[in-house]
């Protein structure tokens, strides 16, 4: 894999250890955001990837902030801020690539060990989330759409690149009539957000998982809260998106403030609205296409990572879909 070497000068420790950050954490926050890996001894650095343009990117953005090291001191929001300037969001800015381009692994650190892509599309949607500030990850269930994206939130937590993680879902019922729900607001709604408090307790351990609830670091909300609010240095996850409508998720998307990410999952095969409600989901894939900063990640059934009969599901009603589809058209026609 290419690579490339440059030395940072002067020679100041103390301005070095202000832009590695502690345990090379903002190292890793430019590694993230460029694609590239970034190692040093003292003042010499080494950037190694397979973009040329991202490594020759990689030593401006070192040799910048070095020089802006020795007067403040940086935190991760500093790093996300200045990356953000320096870079910028043109696509002449931005590292090439071309459509089967498989960006470098992103190893996440979560409790249980790290974790790594599965197959092209995980690593591209991974990659997606470092470098975009709004996400879509759209495909069938077993993906590891959400899970995924909760590993993501729980490391840029942990690398204090933002202040709280907002999980966030549509209270829509799922094809049956749940009646009335006894308990609090937080009892009523927890029946929807069951799956990321699940992968929650997965990437934090349960006892860390109620303390950072307990302080608000966590928050999980159903998505009719979010009106009105402006959501800065956030993680902020929409799962199951396929069940908001237009005006939902227009109000959704417009929360979104500095120093904050949003990943949207969903799967359209598992629309619950009412059958005359257009999916804000399939209308934001369709007005947002192209937008600078706005990733998409299409997931398939041959990205499904559960039981390999789930992969076989997909494909039954997918096929089934397509043969009614086919009829239907051949009908009218």
């Amino acid at each position: 894999m290419p690579s490339h070497d440059f030395t940072l000068e002067p020679n100041d420790i103390e301005r070095l250890a202000n832009l590695t950050g502690p345990f090379d954490a903002h190292l890793r926050q430019i590694e993230l955001r460029l694609g590239v890996e970034i190692a040093n001894r003292g003042n010499v650095f080494r950037v190694t990837g397979e973009d040329a343009h991202a490594l020759a990117l990689t030593e401006k953005v070192l040799r910048e902030l070095y020089a802006e090291a020795g007067g403040e001191a940086f935190d991760g929001h500093a790093i996300n801020l200045r990356l953000s300037g320096l870079i910028g969001d043109g696509p002449d800015d931005a590292p090439t690539r071309s459509d089967d381009y498989i960006p470098q692994d992103i190893a996440v650190r979560v409790k249980r060990g790290t974790l790594r892509g599965r197959g092209a599309n995980q690593k591209k949607y991974l990659h997606a989330i470092a470098t975009h500030d709004i996400n879509f990850s759209i495909g069938p269930a077993g993906t590891g759409k959400t899970f995924l994206a909760v590993a993501m939130a729980v490391d840029a937590l942990n690398e204090s690149r933002v202040q709280r993680l907002i999980l966030v879902r549509p209270a829509v019922e799922a094809g049956e009539k749940l009646g009335f729900l006894p308990g609090d607001l937080t009892q009523k709604v927890d029946p929807y957000l069951r799956p990321l408090y699940d992968a929650l307790y997965e990437m934090l351990g349960v006892e860390k998982v109620v303390k950072l609830l307990e302080k608000n670091v966590i928050e999980i909300a159903p998505l009719a809260y979010m009106r009105g609010r402006t959501l800065n240095d956030a993680f902020v996850i929409l799962d199951e998106a396929q069940n908001t409508t237009i005006e939902q998720m227009k109000m959704f998307l417009t929360r979104l403030g500095f120093g904050s990410t949003a990943v949207v999952t969903g799967d359209m095969t598992q629309i619950d609205l009412p059958k005359h409600v257009k999916s804000g989901l399939k209308d934001a894939i369709e007005v947002l296409r192209g937008v600078d900063g706005v990733s998409f990640t299409f997931f398939e059934s041959r990205d499904v990572v559960r039981h390999p009969l789930v992969a076989r599901i997909v494909n039954a009603y997918e096929s089934r879909d397509a043969r009614d589809a086919a009829t239907s058209t051949t009908t009218n026609g």
